[in-house]
């Protein structure tokens, strides 16, 4: 998720530091999307870490059709470093605008798309604004935080006729559009429940510790930042809506309590002048990595904002603890946990059903800080059938190459190239992105208030996703006989 900071800035000044960039990309064969030849274009909102997917991805391998004719951000230094990453592409130069001058943007540019990639609080915002201006747009997960914004987007979408892709690219990772498969073959017959639990290390799960994303108000949390991820996935593979959500949450490792216990004096603004970094296991240099170092170390002076804040400061509400319990509309069962300090990184889901059971795990970064590594096939994917009656038996995983285990290069294919038809329905819209992040906003009211969250009082006018078929639940199913042993 792209990171920026919150303070408004001078339209003047973004303009002066894009250098006044013109409009037109470098000529070439396109295919527009009325099929007229010319190339789609975008306009980007949001210009940090996780822009670059998009940016790259339009100037690289899809810049035939597609452009990338505008850029908007509130941080003018970041503004001016994507103008002319995408000028050094030769595929030309998009302009520059704050935040306040969206909608001249879309009048000036004629964008057919936005791309919402800003912190996670804002992107009603802008998706609400492009919606009303007559674009289609493709955002980031979460699609938002709270039930009153993601109310804002539906009732948008339903006035402008326009609509939304939320960019769930775990969905199209190989193994886990596996299990899709499975699921839907009737491997195990009706699934009846789902464990699921997924760990951050502490590497990655710090890093939101130490981000705008450790201020709820700013991403959710990371029931929403984070879990959407997941919940979306299980909503998919199950092919069915979240009906009722009970949770419990806190923090529990990073907190001053904890940093004195590991021998520190305790909490401090930032790792770039903290006085204890050389005895700190957490300690981050921001300056090491060239491409953090360009997008936020060099554009502090912009909006102040710190990319390498302390873990263990006190004003952090987030939380690093977290278990939930969810009640689908097909009454399926899921107890889901996640934790952001473990010492590897992945996931194990187990799908339990009429004819058996489903394992599948991925291990996304085996140890880290001293850990003791993790050692898992198939490069960390694991899946296996188990029926009530006979062997269990491996299965191959499918794999790719990219991003997120190839899911990135699928989800791109879509979005901007030329894929197949999808018998998996792997595309998202803005009921997908609503349902993934309300359990999200139910189990931080959970966590508030002691009570469990019926989806159906959060918010109106609903409707399911388009889904794959799965299995009937109402057809009967033969269950193989033991046969015993003379």
């Amino acid at each position: 998720m792209n990171e920026q900071g919150l303070g408004p800035i001078d339209r003047r000044t973004v303009l002066k530091a894009a250098g006044a960039a013109g409009l037109m990309l470098a000529a070439g064969a396109g295919y527009g999307a009325d099929g007229d030849g010319t190339r789609k274009r975008y306009a980007v909102v949001g210009v940090g870490s996780r822009a670059r997917m998009f940016t790259r991805a339009i100037t690289g391998k899809y810049k035939d059709r597609n452009e990338v004719v505008a850029v908007c951000d509130r941080n003018a230094g970041r503004a001016a470093l994507a103008v002319r990453k995408i000028a050094e592409t030769g595929a030309g130069q998009p302009r520059a605008y704050a935040p306040d001058d969206f909608e001249r943007m879309i009048r000036e540019t004629k964008p057919q798309f936005v791309i919402v990639t800003t912190t996670d609080a804002s992107h009603d915002d802008y998706i609400v604004r492009a919606l009303d201006a007559g674009c289609d747009v493709i955002t980031e997960k979460p699609m938002t935080t709270t039930a009153a914004k993601a109310q804002r987007i539906l009732d948008a979408v339903k006035r402008s006729g326009r609509h939304i892709r939320v960019t769930f690219n775990y969905r199209y990772s190989p193994p886990r559009t596996q299990v899709k498969d499975l699921l839907m073959s009737g491997e195990i017959g009706d699934v009846l429940s789902v464990d699921f639990t997924w760990l951050l290390n502490t590497m990655h799960g710090a890093d939101y510790f130490r981000r705008w994303h450790s201020d709820k108000a700013n991403s959710g949390g990371l029931m929403i930042h984070k879990a959407t991820h997941h919940f979306d996935l299980v909503n998919w593979w199950l092919g069915a809506q979240p009906e009722l959500v009970h949770a419990f949450g806190s923090r529990q490792f990073y907190t001053p309590a904890t940093a004195k216990r590991m021998g520190l004096q305790g909490a401090h603004e930032r790792c770039l002048t903290c006085t204890e970094k050389a005895k700190c296991s957490f300690y981050f240099d921001l300056a090491a990595d060239q491409g953090l170092k360009e997008l936020y170390l060099d554009n502090e002076k912009h909006d102040g904002y710190f990319r390498d804040q302390c873990v263990w400061r006190p004003e952090i509400n987030i939380e690093d603890t977290m278990n939930v319990m969810v009640r689908y509309d097909n009454g399926v069962q899921l107890n889901y946990a996640l934790q952001a300090y473990n010492a590897w990184e992945g996931y194990r889901i187990a799908f339990n059903g009429t004819r058996g059971r489903i394992e599948h795990s991925i291990v996304e970064s085996a140890g880290v800080a001293g850990a003791a590594a993790v050692q898992s096939k198939s490069e960390g994917v694991t899946t296996r059938v188990i029926p009530l009656r006979g062997a269990a038996r491996e299965i191959t995983p499918w794999t790719g190459t990219g991003g997120h285990g190839g899911g990135d290069d699928a989800m791109l294919d879509e979005i901007f190239g030329a894929a197949p038809a999808d018998k998996y329905k792997r595309v998202s819209d803005e009921r997908a992105g609503a349902y993934s992040i309300l359990v999200g906003v139910a189990a931080n009211r959970c966590f508030e208030t002691g009570a469990s969250i019926r989806i159906a009082d959060l918010v109106t006018g609903l409707a399911p996703p388009d889904r794959a078929p799965m299995p009937d639940r109402t057809a009967p199913f033969p269950m193989p006989v033991r046969v015993k042993r003379s």
